[in-house]
């Protein structure tokens, strides 16, 4: 397979408890979607990208990712909660998008980034094209956004607090990205809104901010 294509596997939560850092208000929920939304269509207009493979639990959200181009993997919920939920469930993701293309280059992108640019996508996946095992760290150079695997290796998803390092120490080198990256722009709190904002968000998040 051609070293600068990926497939890419997207965690999305989809419950009314996603984002829950961004507050009490009714329209949370609806942001969570939107986050996805926008960074799912900017995967899907990459020209890097082969395949987007979405997993999450939510059908209704489901049926608006699907519209966009991703290809839906249910999320089945196993017993833990938390971190090893999400890590589980990009499991499952990585495992449909190795079954459907085998010699993929395979990335997880997170689904919160709302200011996502096809360019920066583009950027970051070359540079990962010189890497077996690569990452994207987040704005605050601790998380994770990005995993990276070119085609034949495997990695296991760490995500969750101190992941840059515990992905490090699985052997992902850091792509250098500057931190106005949007590919490290994620969105947790309201203040992480307002930086995204300031990048450009997407459609679906500009209509609700």
């Amino acid at each position: 397979m051609d070293q600068t294509r990926w497939v890419v596997v997207v965690p999305v939560k989809g419950t009314a408890g996603a984002k829950s850092r961004l507050g009490a208000g009714a329209g949370r929920a609806g942001l969570a979607d939107a986050f996805a939304l926008d960074t799912v269509a900017a995967l899907v207009a990459a020209s890097a990208v082969e395949r987007v493979f979405v997993v999450t639990a939510s059908a209704r959200l489901g049926v608006l990712l699907a519209a966009l181009g991703a290809v839906i993997v249910p999320e089945v919920p196993g017993p833990d909660a938390g971190q090893d939920r999400l890590n589980a469930a990009i499991e499952q993701g990585a495992e449909a998008a190795r079954f459907a293309c085998p010699d993929a280059n395979l990335a997880v992108v997170t689904g919160d980034l709302p200011a996502l640019h096809v360019a920066d996508v583009e950027t970051a996946f070359a540079l990962a094209a010189t890497h077996p095992l690569s990452m994207v760290a987040d704005a605050e150079g601790v998380g994770t956004t990005t995993l990276l695997a070119q085609a034949g290796y495997r990695f296991t998803p760490r995500f969750g607090l101190g992941s840059r390092a515990a992905h490090e120490g699985d052997g992902h080198v850091v792509l250098d990205l500057p931190p106005s990256s949007s590919l490290r722009r994620d969105v947790d709190t309201a203040a992480d809104l307002d930086t995204a904002r300031a990048l450009g968000l997407g459609p679906h998040t500009s209509e609700l901010v």
